[in-house]
């Protein structure tokens, strides 16, 4: 509204103009017009006052406005919030204008405020986290960002430029800064004497024409420590189990032994040695310790994988191999087995005879999981995801496994079955880590388990 009617008086000012200029010029060229003292006072200089008076008042104005939209931007250049233009004094266009410079400047410092806050709080959060992260500009390494958590991991003080590191620290810069680590990897540190290990990822990013580069670090050392911990303590909770479980016996059918030869050495007519039941002992001692020579074989046999032989292999082939293994003695049991492949032609680099095992393997244990009240039905679907990995899904209804149960299952020589060695799941999950990939199993009681195994390097 206030820019209409600044328009249209401009607009007055410079119709007025013009038609002071065609009077005058108008009675310059009346030849009826005597042109003396007379003419000049009474014709002329009425004209000319008026014109130069317009002319002031454009020049004033314009001048007057572009003074304070000058100020204005100034003030926004430094940042100066504070300036407040007077909406009660000047003109009425000046004092429009300088409400319309308020209203910018309150937004603008709202605008402004909210950025920083949102600046702070980020600040703060990052600062709480116990990943390093640091962003710094490729080109001048000049450093953006920096936590104190970076600044911890690699015993650092606070950076300006990264060129500290590349002097001062070549090893570092090295390792964590020069090399590109566009997927998450493992890089172990070594400071004081002390080995650690660094889970590290990086990407690049370009802001205002400028690239940058953003570095994620977080010490896993004292994590994987304590995993490691617990999966020795519950490693050795098994095999401690195992080992009694067959020493034990051994034990006591020995001290019964001893104490009948000791008897029978002292009193033969009043104890006499059975034969029969010396036969049984020592029969019985044989049979455990062949279980336990057969439970040392294992553990041995579970150590013997530590390489395999990789190669592109199609899926479709190690379902229908598997197919053709199994499908004759599952029809016997009334059990159902179906293999799908959501992307056709789906391709894995791996092992075929060990892959080929984990899998019936996994089968194999679906079917021994059979519900008693409904007809176990097994699928096996391949798919290949949006980020290029490769996923094989084994699902069963059937029994499930309990809660308390399902944290132990890939523990060595842990099992739930009587006869079971406990060394199938362990076995499983060494072979997809020798893939490269990995296996997960998720399951619900009477209601059936899914296991899936994620295959990074696929086709």
């Amino acid at each position: 509204m206030g820019y209409k009617k600044l328009r249209l008086r401009l607009y007055a000012q410079i119709g007025a103009l013009l038609l002071c200029t065609v009077c005058l010029t108008y009675f310059f060229l009346d030849a009826s017009l005597e042109k003396n003292i007379s003419f000049v006072l009474f014709y002329v200089v009425p004209f000319v006052i008026i014109i130069f008076f317009i002319i002031r008042n454009i020049i004033t104005s314009s001048v007057k406005r572009l003074r304070e939209t000058y100020t204005f931007l100034d003030a926004i250049k430094h940042r100066d919030f504070s300036r407040w233009f007077p909406e009660n004094q000047g003109s009425r266009g000046i004092r429009e204008l300088h409400t319309k410079f308020n209203d910018a400047n309150t937004t603008i410092h709202a605008l402004d405020t909210e950025r920083e806050t949102q600046h702070l709080y980020l600040q703060k959060v990052l600062s709480l986290l116990d990943s390093g992260i640091i962003a710094y500009e490729t080109e001048s390494g000049k450093v953006l960002w920096m936590n104190d958590a970076f600044k911890r991991i690699l015993q650092l003080p606070t950076l300006k430029n990264i060129d500290f590191i590349k002097k001062r620290k070549k090893e570092i810069y090295d390792t964590f800064l020069e090399k590109d680590y566009p997927s998450k990897s493992v890089v172990p540190l070594t400071q004081h004497e002390e080995e650690g290990a660094i889970l590290i990822t990086s990407t690049i990013f370009k802001m205002d024409n400028s690239t940058f580069k953003l570095v994620v670090l977080q010490n896993i050392s004292e994590t994987l420590t304590k995993n490691e911990n617990e999966s020795w303590n519950k490693l050795l909770r098994v095999l401690t189990h195992e080992i009694m479980n067959s020493i034990a016996p051994i034990a006591s059918l020995t001290e019964t032994l001893q104490n009948k030869i000791a008897l029978s050495t002292d009193a033969p007519q009043e104890y006499p040695l059975d034969m029969e039941d010396v036969t049984l002992i020592l029969e019985s001692i044989q049979k455990r310790s062949e279980g336990l020579m057969q439970f040392a074989k294992t553990y041995r046999g579970l150590n013997k994988i530590n390489s395999i032989n990789l190669k592109k292999i199609q899926v479709a082939d190690l379902f229908s191999s598997i197919n053709n293994i199994l499908l004759p003695s599952l029809n016997k049991k009334n059990i159902e087995l179906h293999f799908f492949e959501k992307n056709a032609n789906v391709y894995i680099n791996a092992d075929a005879h060990l892959l080929e095992q984990v899998l019936i393997n996994i089968i194999l244990n679906s079917v021994e999981a059979e519900a008693s009240d409904r007809p176990l039905v097994i699928n096996v679907h391949a798919e290949k995801t949006i980020e290029g990995t490769t996923v094989i899904r084994i699902q069963d209804n059937g029994k499930g496994i309990a809660p308390e149960v399902i944290d132990n299952v890939f523990i060595p020589f842990f099992s739930t079955k009587k006869s079971g060695s406990g060394i199938g799941l362990s076995l499983c999950k060494q072979i997809m880590l020798l893939h490269g990939g990995k296996i997960q199993l998720k399951s619900v009681e009477n209601k059936g388990t899914t296991t899936s195994l994620i295959f990074i390097n696929s086709f």
